[in-house]
């Protein structure tokens, strides 16, 4: 798999370096990278760290943090649309406080139990 993500690494450059759209460039590695496996190959990399890597892994697949972080994207962007930057703002803030919250109380958990 090592070969493969290198690969990714250089067409990304090499996407970089010609002035290609970001957005063109991130859908095409992560079209890539979920065929080929290497999502797969990443996650396993991480997960072989003692203690944390296993941590890790866990919360970056609580489906409820993903939800919430969506969500509040959604509802951002319609607020931004109608004009209220500035609690979009505040919004977001607590957003990424209640995310943060729940993260660090799954970590804990995990630790204690």
């Amino acid at each position: 798999m090592l070969p493969i993500v290198l690969m990714i690494a250089f067409l990304v450059w090499l996407g970089l370096r010609f002035n290609v759209d970001e957005k063109v460039i991130a859908g095409i590695a992560l079209i890539f990278a979920l065929l080929s496996g290497a999502f797969a190959w990443l996650v396993a990399l991480i997960t072989i760290v003692p203690v944390i890597g296993p941590l890790i892994i866990k919360v970056l697949s609580i489906p409820l943090v993903w939800l919430i972080n969506g969500i509040g994207y959604l509802v951002s962007y319609t607020a931004i649309k109608r004009g209220y930057s500035k609690d979009v703002l505040t919004y977001r803030g607590l957003t990424i406080t209640l995310i943060i919250g729940i993260v660090i109380g799954f970590v804990i958990a995990s630790l204690i139990a």
